[in-house]
């Protein structure tokens, strides 16, 4: 009966064909060793992949003369691997768990092409699903995080999703087939085991088929998640301008503008409490900055500003041109290009950088000077946009507010008989 329902599960979900070659992540533990043993039943060749970690001193030695001896009396190749993973932690400034689970599944895709595996098969089973679900629920999350664990992850299946640890269990006994069990699993200072241990019990005294009514809410939820995802695809695109930045306006005219707001930002580092706060700014006034570790955000007048905090240090690249008037000669219509008369320069040499408190210039069609700030203001240019706004000079002149405005006096006129074109290259520009 348990390898009728993996075999259900398999073609239900389209997660390998029958002739599939299948890399099996084999630990040692239970749920690893029914994976193996029924995936060998079910007539798949199979090459078992096993992670030391040493994490757990002698234990983790055990384990993989365990799974050597195991593979050994199966007749299924196995592929090892050792690795520093306290060391690997420290030097990525992430936890124990993350480092393993990164070091694993980057050798795990190796060890798939180099043995010509269609597949990555895991060894997650539904109260793994179910706990992911609560760890989730616990923490907050979105619809996401409600679907549980995916039986099919590019090339990772999952084909134990839909059988619980209690069916592994009896379908070990039933075969007499040993496994190992790693102490840590049975301690409660970690709070996915103070779920396995503690939550999920208690649960079970309110509803004895609390792990089965979960799994089913999440299968459901997965549907659900998809018709979210295609909506929010649609919102999203209608409330930016192509890059990260959110239209105010637009985005409050969403039917659900927050959960929007957190579909755009929740990737960019913001946490729940930052994301309400924005979201709360959207009803005040302008400037306030927010920052998450990898990215910050203006709320500006009608935009949210968007930019990543580390940002190329290098300048743009000036373009010139050198041409000579002649009858056919028209000035481009183009506010990314300037056009001067090159007789009126100053000196020869042109300098690009950042405009600077108290510059000032002549914009063209005006008879007086106006300062760079005051123009930008008027132009309701957000902070990100002042701080990110080149000019060229020429002799301390300033001869163009780049992408923005010539300078009145160094403007083409019938007299002139040599242009410059200038224009600038930079992806932030």
């Amino acid at each position: 009966m348990f390898r009728q329902k993996i075999q259900k599960t398999i073609a239900d979900r389209q997660m390998m064909a029958p002739g599939d070659k299948v890399l099996v992540a084999v630990s040692g533990g239970a749920d690893s060793v029914a994976l193996l043993r029924v995936l060998l039943q079910c007539g798949y060749s199979c090459v078992a992949a096993h992670c030391n970690f040493h994490l757990r001193g002698a234990e983790s030695d055990r384990d993989e003369q365990f799974v050597r001896q195991l593979c050994r009396g199966l007749g299924v190749e196995l592929q090892t691997v050792s690795f520093a993973t306290e060391a690997y932690a420290r030097t990525h400034g992430v936890s124990l768990e993350m480092a393993a689970r990164t070091l694993r599944y980057e050798w795990f895709e190796q060890q798939r092409t180099a043995t010509g595996a269609a597949v990555i098969a895991v060894a997650h089973h539904r109260d793994d699903s179910v706990e992911t679900f609560l760890l989730n629920l616990v923490r907050g999350t979105g619809i996401n995080g409600l679907k549980g664990m995916r039986a099919v992850n590019g090339r990772v299946v999952r084909p134990l999703l839909e059988v619980s640890r209690a069916d592994i269990l009896d379908y070990l006994d039933r075969l007499g087939q040993d496994y190992v069990t790693d102490s840590t699993n049975l301690q409660d200072d970690v709070t996915r085991n103070k779920l396995r241990l503690d939550v999920l019990p208690l649960l079970r005294t309110i509803n004895p088929s609390v792990s089965e009514a979960i799994a089913a809410t999440a299968q459901r939820l997965a549907g659900v998640e998809e018709v979210y995802r295609a909506a929010i695809r649609a919102s999203c695109s209608r409330v930016t301008d192509g890059q990260d930045n959110i239209h105010i306006g637009r985005l409050l005219a969403e039917a659900a503008p927050e959960a929007v707001l957190f579909e755009l930002l929740h990737d960019k580092g913001f946490n729940a409490a930052q994301l309400r706060d924005i979201f709360r700014s959207l009803s005040g006034g302008s400037g306030r900055l927010f920052r998450s570790p990898s990215h910050e955000l203006l709320r500006d007048r009608e935009w949210l500003w968007v930019r990543p905090v580390h940002r190329a240090a290098a300048l743009p690249v000036l373009h010139q041109e050198l041409r000579t008037v002649d009858a056919d000669f028209q000035v481009p219509r183009d506010a990314r290009m300037a056009c001067l008369d090159a007789g009126l320069l100053p000196a020869p040499a042109l300098e690009l950088r950042k405009w600077q408190s108290g510059d000032r210039f002549m914009p063209l069609g005006m008879k007086g000077f106006k300062r760079v700030r005051d123009y930008l203001r008027d132009r309701k240019f957000s902070l990100f946009q002042k701080e990110s706004q080149y000019v060229v000079c020429s002799g301390g002149d300033i001869v163009w507010l780049v992408n923005e405005r010539l300078d009145h006096r160094f403007r083409v006129t019938p007299s002139t008989r040599q242009v410059l074109l200038l224009w600038v290259t930079d992806d932030d520009i």
